[in-house]
């Protein structure tokens, strides 16, 4: 044979070795970089999970075994862990409204002749009043503008209109349980004592809290 044919086989097998490993190290890494990924965000999810029992579950599925929970079962765990992951891990939306809601709060709190009301409400008296106050179950007489935290009015009415306080949103109800008729008043109201997480239509996102100015006219017990 010629040491030039025998050369050339010889770095044939040679790269066929080498194809062959790097087939190998490549299905190697990936199942490692499949683990690692799985790892890391169970790791962070779950930091007291049992990894045997993980390993078992993982073999089983992927071999097509028999599994030692029903399906029905596995899937009822786990849509309850989903809902608790919820609870304890609000979105990334929600974190930076809520945090967006609670500079503003802050800012409020700290304007000049703020004070604050239950569950937060901050009151800013623009005008005093000495006449009666409403009861838990009365209604009141108002001239009122509503306003976004950037300024944008989103409600607001030019002749006073009666409501009954237990058809207004909370904040309303307990501000003005504490206004005698005849003041005017600057209300700051938390997205709590609002519309909350809900928000109210394509006006009002979710946890956005509320600037009204708010003139009582009439009040009934």
């Amino acid at each position: 044979m010629s040491r030039y044919l025998f050369l050339s086989l010889l770095l044939c097998f040679s790269a066929a070795q080498a194809v062959e490993k790097t087939a190998a190290e490549d299905a190697h890494d990936l199942a490692y970089s499949l683990g690692a990924s799985l790892g890391e965000r169970l790791r962070q999810e779950v930091p007291d999970l049992q990894l045997q029992a993980l390993v078992e579950g993982l073999q089983q599925a992927y071999q097509g075994k028999p599994l030692a929970l029903k399906d029905a079962q596995i899937e009822q765990i786990l849509a309850d862990h989903e809902a608790q992951v919820a609870l304890q891990t609000p979105p990334p939306q929600t974190e930076e409204a809520l945090e967006k809601e609670q500079r503003f709060l802050t800012q409020e709190k700290a304007r000049p002749g703020v004070r604050e009301l239950d569950d937060g409400i901050l009151l800013t008296e623009l005008a005093p009043g000495n006449g009666a106050k409403a009861g838990p179950n009365g209604k009141v007489q108002v001239l009122y503008i509503g306003r976004l935290p950037d300024g944008t009015v989103f409600d607001q009415n030019s002749q006073p209109q009666w409501f009954s306080l237990d058809s207004v949103i909370t904040g309303w109800r307990t501000a003005l349980q504490n206004m005698p008729v005849g003041a005017k008043w600057r209300l700051v109201i938390p997205s709590s004592q609002a519309y909350g997480a809900d928000g109210a239509g394509d006006l009002i996102a979710p946890f956005t809290p509320l600037v009204f100015e708010v003139e009582l006219r009439g009040a009934t017990s």
